[in-house]
């Protein structure tokens, strides 16, 4: 196991009515900017619960951030909280409204462009570089109400690009698993493949002997895989529910990864795809995540075969045929979960996208990716291309 820190100071508040918790968690006598999405907290009664947990705060509210936040419609936020004087950010939505919100509280005290924290992928430490922010999710998936990652896109260069540091941590997250209710289909879905692919990330990469890691990871996965199915049919099980927005959670919250080797690169490649073709963020992840354990196969293939015997319960005549299934067994869950894993199925005119994400990561120097470095440019091209 090698060395690690771990630090994670997020005050996670979970269960049933803890929106009314907001008055205990909010500081007093400070301007507070509400930052949201696209409108969802006025139907499922959010918003309602959490005007009425602050009766007397002072509330600025700032609408519209979108399911892939941008640069330039936080950067309008930052300049409220510049000229208002605001003291506190409450971040009222899914991993997106949680994911701009960083960006914000990040931004509004850096001095110079506030693109570079992007570009530069500027690491905040300071608590007081920072605007402190809390978060009431309403969309379990990314994690981020209990991290301190991020990620933006640059529209004006279709970029996607990632954040963090230790301030970035939220000070508290409420974690209400009834406001699933009122999720499409889709975005429960979504949710699910996510914080799967997300625990992948983590824990497929090779043999090592952090084994409560691995079987913390296994467990995640085995719970997303029992759950998965019936909490998109069944929103308002709170025994799905519950567990489904805990494992999200659980899932990107840092303490998996510690002490592991970590992947990453079905990320990268997929938000390329997201930048190009707007594709939502999971879809993207069943589209690469099946062709890169493929392509990466003689790398992968002892934890491949891992995953399917502890995960899947397979067997076979040596680890290639397990390591094939277990390959197998992810796309099938992929499909029941409403994944089209082919680009094509998701979107037109791919016939360059290879050569378009390969441009951009040699771009940017991202030359070599994943736990052993040994994703080159050409083995991202195979990918992609794989996956048409």
């Amino acid at each position: 196991m090698t060395n690690f820190d771990l630090y994670n100071p997020v005050n996670y508040v979970f269960g049933k009515g803890q929106i009314a918790k907001l008055s205990e968690l909010v500081p007093n006598n400070v301007k507070i900017l509400l930052t949201y999405g696209g409108g969802s907290i006025f139907k499922n009664g959010v918003y309602d619960q959490v005007k009425a947990a602050l009766p007397t705060a002072e509330i600025i509210e700032f609408s519209g951030i979108e399911p892939n936040p941008r640069f330039e419609t936080l950067m309008k936020a930052v300049q409220i909280i510049r000229e208002q004087n605001i003291g506190f950010i409450l971040a009222v939505g899914g991993g997106s409204v949680i994911d701009g919100t960083k960006f914000i509280s990040a931004a509004v005290n850096y001095k110079g462009d506030e693109a570079d924290i992007l570009r530069k992928r500027i690491l905040f430490k300071d608590v007081n570089e920072v605007v402190p922010f809390g978060t009431v999710l309403t969309l379990p998936a990314t994690g981020s109400e209990m991290n301190s990652g991020a990620v933006v896109s640059i529209e004006a260069t279709q970029e996607k690009l990632t954040l963090g540091g230790a301030a970035l941590f939220p000070k508290f997250s409420i974690v209400d698993p009834t406001v699933i209710q009122s999720l499409p289909k889709r975005q429960l879905q979504n949710g699910v493949v996510d914080a799967f692919t997300h625990v992948m990330e983590q824990y497929l990469t090779y043999t090592h002997d952090a084994l409560l890691q691995d079987r913390i990871a296994e467990s995640i996965l085995q719970t997303l895989i029992e759950i998965g199915p019936g909490v998109v049919e069944n929103p308002t099980d709170y025994k799905l529910a519950s567990n489904f927005v805990w494992s999200a959670t659980m899932a990107l919250n840092g303490l998996i990864q510690k002490g592991v080797p970590s992947d990453w690169a079905t990320h990268m490649i997929g938000h390329e795809l997201t930048a190009l073709y707007e594709i939502d963020h999971a879809r993207t992840l069943a589209i690469i995540g099946p062709n890169l354990y493929r392509v990466m196969f003689d790398s992968k293939k002892e934890k491949l075969a891992q995953y399917g015997q502890r995960v899947w319960n397979l067997t076979g005549a040596s680890t290639e045929e397990i390591a094939e299934k277990a390959i197998e067994k992810t796309v099938e869950f992929l499909h029941t979960m409403g994944m089209k894993t082919k680009l094509s199925e998701n979107a037109e005119a791919i016939e360059k996208t290879a050569d378009i994400v390969v441009q951009r990561f040699e771009e940017r120097g991202w030359l070599a990716m994943g736990e052993r470095q040994n994703i080159t440019l050409d083995k991202v091209r195979e990918i992609v291309e794989m996956s048409y």
